[in-house]
């Protein structure tokens, strides 16, 4: 087939294709289109003479469209154009011009092309590869029949790549004018009704690639669609939240006026169908998209908060947001899955005096009883994590902290491990959930060392009938949950956690490993190495798992471990796992994770050279024991045995001074150059270093000749020796 065809009209200048950004021509207040005016959810409208002041009333019903056959002549036509495409034959420039002439063709049949099955993917490489003046056509074209298109199943697919092929011009300022035309008009055929939207499992996805591109990022962001281990990573200090220092998600230039005027409309079907929007599964993702994008926008979210909650909008007022009569609403709606998801976010994103309010006046009385639902523990465990003072968290611990056992029997270990990361970042509580924890699986006559087991198969254990006989479960796959709970106590400080330390010490040898091969709990054991525990302790647990780091190391969580367990281990222990190492070094190779490894332990270096290997360790070990007893604390000075390393995990005050730091000593051990004998350089500025350049070579030279004087070689070595530390040293200037 000739490309002839698709290539028509190419050479005619289109009118109104090239349409750029007048002054004020566009925007919604002219050059003041991203003014942060305040804004209500009064009306769909904004001023009178804004481009939105025509918009249609929110109870204007929703016309139905029947999707009429698309003629045989318009389906060849555009399954030949898929053919083609497929051929790959085509290049970019006359790709954008067969997708224009393409689009034309699909005037006034945009709804029935977009829905139907076949056609709908052409459509969407079409829409991908066009040009945007074309895209934007398309668009004001199809405006009036979006909704209806979103909210088709093959429809959906062709809305969101037009909403993703519209943020790829998000920066572009010729075209920003045009593209908030096409949003325009648009969104004002959604608020016209937008429950219909919302409440589709299609149009629900469509709606909210839509809000992220108004506001500016592009639909398929990660900062917006975040996984559940990634929000309960947040929750349990092990990851860093997701907004930035301002409490607001990164985002490039948006729409502001048009999201304003979306939200608003959007949010006033919500509230005059309140009920249907809490318990609808599609509508509450959309709210929790807009809360989410309100982040940082204070007087909004005080506003739309409540009235999400069922308050009357002419009650809410400073000091008491909430109102009582509808408590015991909120409580019975936390136990449907839909809002309960809602209600997480409202915790999240919730400024403080109305957070406040939640907590005494939604939450006071009904902690226990939300934390054994099965929807209304996850907004037991954000509300937790995210409360904001000691007497908040004293007053959820009086609640719930005398129940950590119960919780735990029903499987609610979420709101037990919720408690624990908030209590260390409040710095508060930690002991009593310590005891807590301990006293919920091992009774007061029973030996400490079942209490790691237990914990890491909750579950099992609360199962069992005969809790008594209940033992260590060899090749059952640990849950996370025990894990990250296990993995937080580990954090606590040492006199609070040795019942944990004696429990996951004293295990015997087979079930040590079988919980180093396991993912989850691999990380325990790492957990425990990098903790405030003794170096003889650490060793202990250590001196467990020899015979088996070759096996681990293949592994890609148990090259973690075995790493740990280097860093932890004194000369004779890391010898023991660098010779296994060895024996499988050539498999290890091979693997993902195993060069990493190799080169981090020097394996190579072991392996050919066992001595030298020997000697490099010791001068790293008495490089840091020499740094350590200059620099170091008082309390880090008397920890001397089992190296620096062994007790490195203690030293939280400055952990990229210390990474620092032994980059710096592995650099100058391998040069022969004492290492304090170039840190005396350190806290000169630039021009300093190079005006005493000479000096500094000379003195350098000085202390490589009287350490050469002890070696019986030092003429054959001296001038190469000299020559790579005053390579070194010109580098480091």
């Amino acid at each position: 087939m000739g490309e002839d065809k698709f290539a028509r009209k190419s050479g005619r200048k289109r009118n109104g294709m090239s349409r750029k950004a007048e002054q004020g021509g566009h925007g919604f207040d002219g050059s003041n289109t991203h003014k942060n005016t305040s804004w209500m959810m009064d009306g769909g409208t904004l001023n009178s003479n804004n481009k939105f002041s025509n918009n249609k009333s929110t109870s204007a019903p929703q016309t139905s469209l029947i999707r009429k056959q698309v003629d045989p002549e318009t389906t060849k036509y555009f399954t030949e154009i898929s053919n083609l495409f497929e051929s790959d034959e085509v290049d970019f420039e006359e790709r954008s011009v067969i997708c224009g002439n393409a689009l034309e063709e699909a005037v006034g049949k945009e709804f029935e092309l977009a829905t139907d099955y076949i056609i709908s993917h052409t459509m969407q490489s079409l829409l991908e590869g066009c040009k945007v003046d074309d895209l934007c056509n398309f668009l004001h074209g199809c405006a009036n029949q979006f909704p209806s298109i979103a909210m088709d199943r093959s429809g959906s697919h062709v809305a969101e790549t037009a909403i993703k092929s519209l943020a790829m011009h998000l920066q572009d300022e010729d075209v920003h004018g045009l593209v908030e035309d096409t949003l325009t008009a648009i969104c004002k055929e959604i608020v016209a009704n937008p429950l219909d939207v919302m409440c589709n499992c299609h149009g629900s996805h469509v709606l909210r690639s839509l809000l992220h591109l108004c506001k500016g990022v592009r639909p398929e962001s990660s900062e917006f669609h975040t996984r559940k281990s990634t929000v309960l990573a947040e929750r349990l200090n092990v990851k860093a939240p997701r907004y930035n220092g301002d409490g607001e998600f990164h985002t490039g230039r948006g729409f502001p006026e048009i999201l304003k005027f979306l939200v608003s409309g959007l949010l006033k079907g919500a509230r005059k169908n309140a009920r249907i929007l809490q318990v609808d599964q599609y509508s509450s993702l959309v709210i929790q998209t807009i809360l989410k994008l309100l982040v940082g926008q204070d007087d909004e979210l005080r506003h739309i908060i409540p009235i999400l909650l069922g308050c009357s909008e002419k009650d809410v007022v400073e000091g008491n947001y909430v109102q009582m009569s509808v408590v015991p609403d909120v409580v019975d709606l936390m136990k449907e899955t839909a809002f309960s998801h809602l209600m997480e976010v409202i915790l999240e994103v919730a400024p403080e005096n109305l957070f406040n309010e939640l907590v005494t006046k939604v939450f006071q009385k009904s902690l226990f009883e939300l934390s054994s639902h099965p929807c209304g523990n996850f907004a037991v465990q954000a509300l937790i994590s995210h409360i904001r003072s000691k007497d908040q968290m004293e007053l959820v611990w009086s609640e719930i902290g005398t129940k950590v056992r119960d919780l735990l029997e029903m499987g609610k270990s979420g709101v037990v491990a919720s408690l624990i990361a908030t209590s260390q970042r409040l710095q508060t509580h930690e002991q009593k959930c310590c005891e807590a924890l301990v006293r919920a699986v091992c009774s007061t006559d029973e030996s400490p060392r079942c209490i790691v087991p237990r914990i890491l198969f909750l579950d099992r254990y609360f199962s069992c009938e005969d809790k008594v006989k209940w033992n260590f479960p060899c090749g059952v796959k640990i849950p996370v949950m025990g894990s990250l709970i296990l993995q937080a106590v580990f954090r606590y400080q040492t006199e609070l956690i040795q019942p944990f330390i004696t429990s996951l010490t004293s295990m015997e040898d087979n079930h040590i490993l079988e919980v180093a091969k396991d993912s989850s709990g691999a990380r325990v054991i790492e957990a425990l190495l990098n903790s405030d525990a003794s170096a003889k302790l650490k060793r202990r647990l250590v001196m467990k798992l020899r015979g088996h780091f070759g096996e681990l190391a293949m592994q890609s969580s148990g090259s973690f471990t075995v790493e740990k367990c280097y860093d932890a281990s004194n000369m004779s222990l890391r010898e023991a796992i660098v010779s296994e190492l060895v024996v499988v070094k050539s498999d290890l190779s091979k693997t993902k994770q195993g060069p990493h490894l190799l080169r981090k332990l020097d394996v190579e270096g072991f392996a050919s050279r066992p001595d030298q290997w020997r000697s490099r360790q010791a001068s790293r070990e008495s490089a840091y024991k020499e740094f350590h007893d200059t620099f170091g604390s008082d309390k880090s000075k008397s920890l001397k045995t089992g190296g620096f390393l062994a007790d490195s995990s203690k030293q939280k005050s400055h952990p990229k001074d210390v990474k620092t730091m032994r980059q710096e000593i592995e650099h100058y051990t391998t040069s022969g150059v004492p290492f304090l004998s170039m840190s005396g350089n350190k806290g000169k500025s630039e021009k300093g270093k190079h005006s005493d350049k000479k000096y500094t070579s000379a003195s350098t030279d000085n202390d490589i000749s009287e350490t050469k004087t002890k070696n019986s070689k030092r003429k054959r070595n001296k001038d190469q020796s000299e020559n790579a530390a005053t390579g070194k040293r010109k580098q480091k200037m």
